[in-house]
Parts: C-alpha cells; structure tokens; sequence
C-alpha cells in the first residue's frame, strides 16, 4: 500500500481508498475495509454439546446462528477477546482452551482476522449482552451443529469454520 485516502471512520470500521502496487506491477485503486479482528469461541460442555448464540444481524438478514464472537478491543490479544466474548454472550468460562487457527472473513475487501478457539471444562457465570446486541443463547449437540454447517442450515463463515476446524480434535486426531 503506498497510499491511503479514509471516506469513513465508523465505531467498528474505516472505509478507505488505496492505490496499491499489485506484484504484476499494475497500480489501482482498491476500496478497502480496515477492521479490529475478532476471535470466536466452540464451546463445548461434558456432554459435548456446543453453545451457539441465535443473533439478529441487520446485514445478514435477520436471525443467524453462531458461536460466541466478538471483535478484539485495542491492545486485547485474540485469546483474551475470546474469552471475554466468551463470557459476555454466553455466560461462560471456560478452563481449557486450544487455538484452531484464524481466517480472514471476506478477504476480497476487508482485512478481518477472526481468530477460532476451542473451549472446554466450562462453568457458568453471568452474561453481559452489549446495548447493540439481540441474542439469545442455545446449546446443540456437536453432531447436529456439525450437520447444519455442512447442509447450508447454518450460514455464518466463522461458526462452520470453527466446527470443522474442531472435530479433528474432537475426534482424537488432532493432538
């Protein structure tokens, strides 16, 4: 990136101009998205049961189902937004945690990183739902959360990228 021109700073995004230098040489100018990040939690109990939340999102369309989420706050490593996300949207903490990676949301025009967690060994304590936020918290057996994400049922990229990341580990194949 040589240059950027900002069109907007939101509380969450800025939307900008780059004129960027592709590796075939060519120069253009790209709209692109700069975001926080986020990090994302498969939270699993005892009896393998993963907690989803069931979210309205205006820009998806209504009501989605995912895994507990949320966008890093400044100077917050990916692990501790995870968890607490964690806490606030699901009421839970959790003893053991194992990293699954990250993936970039939309990649085409935004730089987003979500990171993805595995949590288990989970207690309950009190959520703490931001004034922004429409959710309401379920639990559903893994092998049932794992076929909507491969049937379309569920459709949000991190919560079916999170299962799918797990169930090697889930499995005993994963370390």
């Amino acid at each position: 990136m040589s240059d950027r021109r900002r069109i907007h700073r939101g509380r969450v995004v800025e939307l900008g101009i780059e004129t960027v230098r592709r590796p075939d040489g060519r120069t253009l100018e790209l709209e692109v998205v700069r975001h926080p990040g986020g990090a994302a939690v498969v939270a699993l109990d005892a009896g393998r049961n993963v907690c989803l939340v069931r979210q309205y999102r205006h820009a998806g369309g209504g009501w989605l189902w995912e895994l507990p989420a949320g966008k890093l706050e400044p100077d917050e490593l990916p692990l501790a937004t995870a968890r607490r996300e964690l806490a606030e949207e699901a009421g839970l903490r959790a003893r053991y945690w194992r990293a699954l990676g990250s993936v970039l949301s939309t990649p085409g025009f935004c730089d987003e990183v979500i990171h993805l967690y595995l949590a288990r060994g989970l207690t309950t304590v009190a959520t703490d739902h931001q004034e922004d936020e429409l959710m309401e918290v379920h639990w559903l057996s893994y092998s049932e959360a794992l076929r909507q994400a491969l049937d379309g049922r569920l459709r949000d990229a991190k919560t079916i990228i999170g299962l799918l990341r797990a169930r090697p580990l889930l499995d005993g194949r994963g370390g």
